[in-house]
Formats: C-alpha cells, sequence, structure tokens
C-alpha cells in the first residue's frame, strides 16, 4: 500500500510514523523543527488520515506499508522516528528491514503486549449517529462517558468530518477488528536490530517500564533510553522542546 504523507524540507530522509487515531499531522511540530536539517516524510499509517483503508492491520503488514513507500519517494534509507502504534510499526521496520532503518528512535512504547481498553473507544466513536447536522459539540457530548479526558476526546474527535454526510477518517470496523493484534507484540523473524535506535519515554507514562528494559536490549543492541521529564505517553505533545532536542541530538550528531 502506498500511503499519504506530507514531505518537507530537504536533508538526509526522516520518516515520521504517528500513534493509533493519529494522523501525519499530529506529528507536525516534530516535522516542521526537523525539517531544517532534514527532509521530513510524515505518513498517514493504513486506515488512518488519508491513507487507504483495509482488513489487514498487524505490524509487519503496516512495516511493509511504510518500505513500499519510501521506495516509490526514492527514499532507500531513511531514520525512522514511531510514537506508540508507529513505534511498534517503526521497531517492525528495522527488525524486517535493517537495510532502510539508519537510525531508530522510539517514542514512549516497547516491543511488549499491552491491555488498554481501546475496544471501549471504538465502541463509543461507532456509536455516535453520523447524522446531517451533527456538531462537534454533540459529538463531543457523546464520547464524554467513554472518553472523561477532554483533550483525548478532542484528539479522537480530529478524525470526524462535519457536514451533510458526516464521516469519520479513520476506519473504525477495521481498527476495531485489528485491535488484538495492535495491542499484541511478536519478535519478527531475524536478527536484532545493531543500528543506532533511541528510546524516549515520558516520566510520568507506564508504556515503558523497566522491565521492559531487557527485551528492548535483546532485539536493539545498541540502545539508548532517554526520559522526559513531566510528560506522559503523548511526550511529544505536552514537552515538544524537549523531544526535538534528543531528538536532534540523536540524528543528527
Amino acid at each position: 500500500m502506498i500511503l499519504n504523507g506530507i514531505d518537507q524540507g530537504s536533508g538526509p530522509p526522516v520518516i515520521l510514523l504517528h500513534g493509533l487515531f493519529g494522523a501525519a499531522k499530529n506529528l507536525g511540530v516534530i516535522a516542521r523543527a526537523l525539517s531544517r536539517q532534514a527532509r521530513v516524510i510524515s505518513l498517514d499509517l493504513r486506515n488512518h488520515g488519508e491513507s487507504p483503508h483495509a482488513a489487514a492491520m498487524d505490524y509487519a503488514v503496516m512495516a511493509a506499508d511504510v518500505a513500499q513507500t519510501a521506495a516509490a519517494m526514492g527514499v532507500t534509507q531513511a531514520a525512522v522516528v514511531g510514537h506508540s502504534m508507529g513505534g511498534k510499526t517503526a521497531m517492525t521496520l528495522a527488525l524486517t528491514n535493517a537495510g532502510l532503518v539508519a537510525r531508530l528512535a522510539v517514542l514512549d512504547i516497547a516491543p511488549v503486549a499491552y491491555h488498554h481498553g481501546y475496544d471501549g473507544y471504538v465502541a463509543a466513536m461507532r456509536a455516535i449517529p453520523l447524522d446531517a447536522g451533527l456538531t462537534r459539540r454533540a459529538a463531543d457530548a457523546a464520547l464524554a462517558g467513554a472518553v472523561p479526558e477532554p483533550a483525548f476526546r478532542a484528539f479522537l474527535l480530529n478524525n470526524l468530518i462535519l457536514g451533510d454526510q458526516p464521516r469519520w477518517r479513520v476506519a473504525l470496523d477495521e481498527i476495531g477488528a485489528a485491535m488484538p493484534q495492535l495491542l499484541a507484540w511478536q519478535d519478527p523473524p531475524g536478527a536484532p536490530y545493531t543500528g543506532p535506535a533511541l528510546f524516549i519515554r515520558g516520566q510520568n507514562s507506564d508504556y515503558v517500564r523497566d522491565a521492559a528494559l531487557p527485551k528492548i536490549g535483546t532485539l536493539f543492541a545498541h540502545y539508548k533510553l532517554e526520559t522526559v521529564d513531566n510528560a506522559g505517553h503523548w511526550l511529544h505533545a505536552e514537552q515538544p522542546e524537549k523531544v526535538i532536542s534528543a531528538l536532534k541530538r540523536f540524528l543528527f550528531a
């Protein structure tokens, strides 16, 4: 699958991959900062943003999408940066196509299985009647019971396109069906990734616990870990300057 992307800047290629329910534009602050020194390609992963929809949605398939899209854009090697689901996709790409990944940066995710209640978010989004005249305020109120955090509701509602025929930009049916695979992790076959790897976690996040570090070290032999103070899982939104500084040190040193 050829993915939709935003291509900006010039220099060594850097591919950015967003998280679940996100899109390329969600990493815009990082993209704009890095594009002063690099060609930054921000991709909409399948079933997200403006990329095509499809039933298959495991990490091997999504990593293959990134590789195919990079080839179509004339990129033979790039640094790859991924957040959350995008981080798992980036890790899979590095482990299955190491020649393409010059450097790997993973934002607040580990190569382990998770047990989050995202199925409830999908169900709540699907339950909103997509009638003509639907307003963002009404949609926000409809999500409030299942998604109590206003900021996260706003993030999810970025995917709602209003108008005469309201619709969701994300493929909710496909994402809902693939949720077990998205929360899981299975080591791809092959050797560990031996290129430079940086894992950045939020101090207030529980996504990259110390217990996961041995597994990271097994798959990414030369990894380094940085912890961003006063940041949770969405560390790039909560502490963008700190994340950008860490990425620049890693990518352009």
